[in-house]
């Protein structure tokens, strides 16, 4: 049914089941995320999960499309590792959100685009891979009953061939176990205050990490996403026009306690192939992230680490094959384990300056 009158007319909103499942598509890429975040984090589910909600139906609306909104993996990875505290990650989506609004409203992205390079995109993406790989396994070997348990379960869903369905698998056991001891919550609304992050967390880190997030943005949430969402559904949505749209969604919604999001590849892709076919599946997911928010915040306390370490590694595994898939391997594999040496954004500087003198070599020879 037409519902809305969307930014390019009008838009058709239907609630079934296959919008139900397009929705839960894109929430495999999205919540072990947050839950990770917030388990190992003092940053709170519900906040997380409200911001989520928020900018679900937000964009669905403004769109008119079963876009994306997921978690900046970049920094998400980074703090989960601690290698960002809760205000370095806060300062960090704050500067990614002013970039992408000023080169999304200058429509120069795609200029952007150009000297960053493919292989350094995935150079970036191999380390943040590794990176949450490093800590997958650090939280895995906590507890080995529980770990074998989740290790199972994600080899039982691969089998059937839902291998994208795994990590929900788990988060679905390890939100049992944590049942069994905390018995269920009474729901309670999160009270919502404006906070900036201090001072102090301006530093080379939240810099750094700017740098690199910006890196896969570039690649994976603004111009991927144009191309999916073209591919897919034959919408004209300019990578410029995402850019804008992230931007202006982290400087709203980072003050508020929500983590820094994107528009994201693998969700629209999540969303497509579970059978999203309109904005509805933005809808219905929007209200089951906002109903999760109100339960969350005693469960994710008592929820098994060794579980989540799993989650991580299976996702590190998704990362790393996406960051293989490169034309310059040797490229690639120099800004991934160099990153994982030193820190990513310096990595992926390196590799744009490598990139460059290459190219530029090249039209010398």
């Amino acid at each position: 049914m037409d519902v809305f009158a969307g930014r390019r007319g009008a838009t058709r909103i239907e609630f079934s089941r296959s919008e139900l499942t397009g929705a839960l598509g894109d929430s495999v890429t999205v919540l072990p995320v947050v839950v990770a975040v917030a388990a190992l984090t003092e940053l709170s589910l519900p906040h997380l999960l409200l911001g989520f909600a928020g900018f679900q139906i937000v964009w669905g609306l403004y769109y008119g499309l079963p876009v994306s909104v997921e978690p900046m993996k970049a920094l998400a990875a980074l703090v989960i590792a601690g290698a960002l505290t809760a205000g370095e990650l806060a300062v960090a989506g704050l500067l990614a959100g002013l970039v992408l609004l000023a080169v999304g409203a200058t429509r120069t992205l795609s200029r952007i685009e150009r000297y960053v390079g493919q292989p350094v995109i995935r150079g970036v993406q191999l380390a943040v891979g590794l990176v949450l790989l490093e800590t997958g396994i650090q939280l895995s070997l906590d507890g080995a009953g529980y770990a074998l348990a989740a290790l199972a379960v994600v080899g039982v869903i691969t089998a059937l061939g839902r291998h994208r369905a795994s990590t929900l698998a788990v988060l679905a056991l390890g939100v049992g176990v944590a049942l069994l001891q905390t018995g269920m919550p009474e729901p309670r609304l999160p009270a919502v205050a404006l906070a900036l992050p201090p001072a102090e967390a301006v530093s080379p880190a939240s810099l750094g990490a700017t740098a690199a997030q910006l890196a896969m943005t570039v690649g994976n949430a603004a111009v991927a996403t144009s191309l999916l969402l073209s591919d897919y559904y034959d919408a004209d949505v300019s990578a410029d026009e995402l850019a804008e749209s992230m931007g202006a969604m982290n400087l709203l919604a980072v003050p508020l306690g929500a983590m820094p999001m994107c528009h994201g590849s693998g969700g629209v892709a999540g969303k497509y192939a579970f059978g999203a076919r309109t904005a509805g599946a933005n809808l219905i997911l929007g209200v089951l992230y906002a109903l999760a928010a109100l339960i969350g915040a005693s469960v994710i306390a008592a929820f098994p680490l060794s579980m989540l370490g799993v989650v991580l590694a299976v996702i590190a595994a998704e990362l790393g094959r996406a960051g293989l898939a490169t034309d310059d391997l040797p490229l690639t594999v120099g800004v991934g384990v160099l990153g994982v040496a030193t820190n990513v954004g310096a990595a992926f500087l390196v590799g744009v300056a490598v990139s460059l003198v290459r190219r530029r070599l090249d039209g010398h020879a």
